[in-house]
């Protein structure tokens, strides 16, 4: 049978819908990962994003924005979250939230920051910390597809237990040679650590990413200030500014 394409359904007002808590994945001691019902749901894009709001018993709203970490052709919506300090909505998800609960959701939102399996490659996937949530989901999309477009994904952990999806991203490199993990630890590293131990830098760029002559797809997500450098070090490298899409988030989010 031919895949078809996944494609967003036709432009509609975005209104808020319920999401049930299906599952809940521990990535690591600060990430957890929400299997989300949403009844109705539109389909996505990878790469899109949602926001949640959250209402007390008071009517006190808090909302957020997250990447989609699951790919269109999942029944289950996957949002993984970071706790963050002084986060309230982090904080919540992260600690207090349980299988069965429901908050309210609405997108999918965003059209700049996708990939699909039509736009072939090269492709070259470039996150630090959570930022690999909506790179994610174009992995799981291009494993889910068979399609063994060249791909290469650098991402940047503080130490190694602060690294997400570990089982996910081993099982999808077995099954396709053609996808290369790249991964660098900035804080700590542990004995016999054979990876990067810095952060990216244009020399890792160089070694690692597609060089600019392939003209790959790149996609970089992550914190503002490390957005704004790798994107300043593969523009200096000769990369087409054009074939750079970025997303980014700041440190007081949560």
């Amino acid at each position: 049978m031919t895949a078809i394409e996944p494609r967003p359904g036709p432009a509609r007002r975005l209104e808020w819908q319920r999401a049930q808590v299906r599952e809940i994945i521990v990535e690591t001691s600060r990430v957890k990962s929400l299997l989300l019902q949403v009844v109705g749901w539109q389909a996505h894009l990878p790469g899109q994003h949602v926001d949640i709001r959250l209402t007390a018993e008071d009517g006190y709203q808090a909302e957020r924005s997250y990447s989609i970490a699951s790919p269109p052709e999942d029944e289950l919506i996957a949002l993984t979250v970071e706790r963050v300090e002084n986060g309230e909505v982090s904080r919540y998800l992260v600690d207090e939230l349980r299988t069965g609960d429901q908050f309210e959701l609405r997108g999918p939102i965003g059209g700049y920051f996708v990939w699909t399996v039509a736009m072939e490659g090269p492709v070259c996937l470039i996150a630090a910390g959570s930022g690999i949530a909506p790179l994610m989901a174009m992995l799981r999309h291009r494993d889910r597809r068979n399609a063994h477009v060249p791909a290469v994904l650098l991402h940047s952990s503080r130490t190694l237990e602060d690294v997400i999806y570990v089982k996910d991203l081993d099982a999808i490199t077995r099954r396709d040679p053609s996808l290369r993990v790249v991964g660098t630890l900035t804080r700590k590293q542990p004995e016999g650590w054979k990876g990067y131990r810095r952060r990216i830098d244009k020399s890792m760029l160089t070694d690692e990413c597609f060089p600019p002559h392939r003209n790959p797809k790149i996609y970089v997500c992550g914190p503002t200030s490390f957005v704004e450098d790798v994107s300043s070090f593969l523009i200096e490298l000769g990369h087409d500014a054009s074939r750079i899409k970025t997303e980014r988030f700041g440190p007081t989010g949560g």
